[in-house]
């Protein structure tokens, strides 16, 4: 296995993380944010009041992009196993 193809390999894999995390991530960064205005606003301090909506938000992104985010996966696996004499140990 070369030095290119371990790069390769690397960067393919890193891409599809950032890719898949990518809506559950933005989504609780939103609704962090949002939350956030408000008990500036409000000057409500309660912990539990950020954690719940992010939890939620997470699962809702799973369930709308979960089967995009499954695809992704499913084309880097694919990717991998095709290639997979190219890669000789």
């Amino acid at each position: 296995m070369t030095q290119d193809i371990i790069i390769y390999l690397g960067r393919e894999a890193l891409l599809t993380v950032l890719l898949v995390s990518s809506p559950i991530l933005l989504g609780t960064l939103v609704i962090g944010l949002i939350i956030s205005i408000f008990q500036a606003t409000t000057q409500i301090q309660e912990q539990t009041m950020t954690f719940a909506p992010k939890i939620v938000v997470a699962l809702l992104a799973v369930v709308l992009f979960g089967p995009w985010m499954m695809n992704i996966l499913v084309g880097f696996t694919n990717s991998i196993l095709l290639n997979l004499h190219k890669f000789s140990w």
